[in-house]
């Protein structure tokens, strides 16, 4: 046999693998799409290992498709990456397939495979094992004190509503941050009137909130600090800051050149107009999928613009006189903004290609 008889017969393999907590799934395939067989591994690196051996002596190994690579499949998408392997991250599978095939582990693994021989899924995995990891470790303390804060001020602002007049009266005037300085100081005595049960439940809420206030200072500060080695040119564009430029930055992963071009960028986010058009209807429709995080960050980089840039305050008037309500206009700037990010994500990696 020759040798290039010899290198036609090698199998070129692609893995799909369905995530779980506990074990994965994985279903292989040949590049004609001839099923090479399933394997089911534990989540930890001695399975990791035994599926990347598993694969390769099935042939030459194309790609792997992960369903989940941000949740449980991030630790086998890190140590294939760190394999020098392809990967590539798969959605949930279309859901009339689903009910018309049914639902199982080695079903949903055989799909992601399937997803990648077709060609329907060819983005890489995100990666965060730099700066966005980190960023993206922080951002979920912040938001989680953000939350306890808010409900903490709600409930000292319910509990005023029922409190006995006298303590109502001293302190319904207060601006918020004062209310919690005020109740944060309450010595409230032996809890033997409904009074000073009030008294002591404020003087609790107050100093939560105080001390989230405090953990959330510290959290900003070290957000400001990693963005600004992360991302130094989408710290200056305005109207961002150390939580937008996160929000951005986990989206796009430390790997942002995995998007292939701004327009993938934008629909990640959620503001590239959806084709909505029929017949004669020639209609673009709302995104609502995409990371709503960073939908929400570019919503605010254009609300800051629009109330302090003299251009995008002179293209709302512009298009508010060819008759676009403010609703449109907005998801307009939020498209505009997306390019603009996205070159400020891209100019990292360019310095260092270029160093």
């Amino acid at each position: 046999m020759t040798a290039s008889s010899m290198t036609e017969t090698v199998a070129r393999v692609t893995v799909g693998i369905d995530t779980h907590a506990d074990v994965h799934v994985a279903a292989a395939f040949d590049q004609l799409g001839r099923h090479l067989g399933h394997l089911e591994i534990p989540t930890t690196p001695a399975g990791y290992g035994q599926l990347l051996a598993w694969a390769r002596g099935l042939g030459s190994v194309i790609a792997f498709g992960i369903e989940g690579t941000g949740s449980y499949g991030a630790g086998l998408a890190r140590c294939l990456a760190q394999a020098d392997c392809q990967v590539i991250e798969i959605n949930r599978p279309n859901r009339q397939t689903r009910r018309r095939r049914g639902k199982s582990d080695p079903i949903d693994a055989e799909a992601a495979a399937r997803a990648v021989l077709a060609g329907e899924a060819r983005c890489a995995a995100k990666t965060d094992t730099e700066a966005v990891g980190m960023i993206k470790a922080l951002r979920v303390a912040r938001r989680s004190a953000l939350k306890a804060r808010t409900q903490a001020t709600n409930q000292m602002k319910g509990l005023l509503v029922s409190a006995p007049a006298p303590l109502r009266e001293e302190l319904r005037t207060l601006s918020l941050p004062k209310l919690i300085i005020h109740a944060a100081a309450f010595r409230q005595g032996s809890v033997t009137t409904s009074t000073a049960a009030n008294k002591l439940a404020l003087r609790s809420l107050a100093g939560r909130c105080q001390a989230l206030s405090s953990e959330i200072e510290v959290l900003d500060d070290e957000l400001r600090r990693l963005t600004i080695i992360a991302a130094p040119s989408l710290c200056q564009v305005k109207g961002v800051g150390p939580d937008v430029a996160g929000a951005l930055l986990v989206a796009a992963g430390d790997n942002p050149a995995r998007l292939r071009s701004e327009a993938s960028f934008a629909s990640l986010c959620g503001v590239s107009p959806v084709p909505a058009s029929s017949g004669k209807t020639t209609r673009h429709r709302l995104n609502r999928g995409g990371d709503r995080a960073a939908n929400n960050a570019l919503w605010r980089i254009t609300i800051v613009r629009l109330a302090t840039d003299a251009r995008t305050q002179a293209y709302l008037a512009r298009r508010t006189r060819e008759g676009h309500s403010k609703r449109e206009i907005i998801r307009c700037l939020k498209r505009y903004v997306a390019r603009e990010v996205y070159r400020e994500l891209l100019a990292p990696a360019a310095l260092a290609v270029a160093a």
